[in-house]
């Protein structure tokens, strides 16, 4: 019984041997690519982790600088995190920040360079339309209406429709055309949510132009 016991092990044993020679190199490099993934993954998610901690704490700096009306604090903090962690959307809210607190601290220069980072590089579309409608704004007040006509007629999401509109009115206005003026209006206010103070604004701006958009106007898709 003992011998054909041993006789059975030897057996499988050199089953084992036989499946090894055959599939053990793949069930290795299989092995290898497996925990080769985890171990990658796991040190994504430490990397992204760090980064997500280290943009959060220039972000507070510049958000403490602006409040300081500290515009030296706010180009430094921002330089640092566009430097080390500008994938980040930390990195891209921070530019927009700091380019409002850089133009209430008179530095326009400063916060266009801020605006146009993130109109440029960031990856949301959302905080690449916000940057070109305050580039917009800032190229009116410096009198540039051609360029703020190029960042306002820059792709943007559907959403951004009724702002622009409201933006190109402006522009228009300013170079005294007003017909085209009361054409972008008109847009901004049938597209804008008539819930929103802003489409108030934008009713006032008609009013002066001698225009009751009330009487006239279709509501946007989902406003009341």
């Amino acid at each position: 019984m003992a011998q054909s016991l041993d006789l059975e092990e030897q057996e499988q044993l050199d089953q084992i041997k036989h499946f090894w020679r055959r599939y053990g190199n793949a069930i290795t490099w299989a092995l290898i690519v497996i925990f080769g993934a985890v171990a990658a993954w796991n040190g994504w998610q430490y990397w992204q982790r760090k980064q997500a901690v280290g943009a959060a704490m220039l972000y507070d700096e510049i958000e403490r600088a602006v409040a300081d009306k500290d515009a030296e604090r706010m180009s430094r903090a921002l330089a640092d995190i566009k430097d080390k962690f500008s994938r980040t959307t930390y990195a891209q809210r921070g530019a927009l920040l700091a380019a409002s607190g850089l133009n209430a601290a008179g530095k326009p220069d400063l916060a266009k360079a801020a605006l146009a980072w993130t109109a440029e590089q960031s990856g949301d579309e959302g905080l690449r339309s916000v940057a070109r409608l305050r580039l917009a704004a800032l190229a009116l007040d410096a009198n540039a209406a051609d360029e703020a006509i190029k960042w306002l007629q820059s792709p943007m999401p559907a959403e951004f429709a009724g702002l622009t509109a409201d933006r190109l009115g402006d522009v228009y206005l300013s170079q005294g055309k007003n017909n085209e003026a009361r054409v972008e209006y008109e847009k901004a206010y049938q597209l804008l949510d008539s819930t929103t103070e802003y489409r108030q604004l934008v009713e006032v701006k008609l009013n002066a132009l001698g225009v009751d958009p009330k009487s006239t106007a279709v509501s946007a898709p989902g406003t009341k």
